[in-house]
C-alpha cells in the first residue's frame, strides 16, 4: 500500500521541481505535478503488484 502513495508524492515533488526548473508559473507546477503524481502512483502499483505476485 505504501508504495503506489510514496510514487504519487514523490512524482508529484519531481514533477513540480522539474516544472519550477524550466521556469514555469504556479498551473505549470500543478499540471506537471499531477502527472507525474499519476506516473509514479502507476509505477508504484505495478511494484506492490510485483510483490504480492513472487510470495505466492
Amino acid at each position: 500500500m505504501i508504495y503506489p502513495l510514496s510514487g504519487l508524492v514523490l512524482g508529484a515533488l519531481l514533477g513540480a521541481v522539474r516544472a519550477r526548473l524550466r521556469k514555469g508559473d504556479l498551473l505549470d507546477m500543478a499540471q506537471w505535478g499531477a502527472v507525474f503524481a499519476i506516473l509514479g502512483a502507476l509505477i508504484g502499483l505495478a511494484v506492490l503488484i510485483g510483490i504480492e505476485r513472487s510470495y505466492v
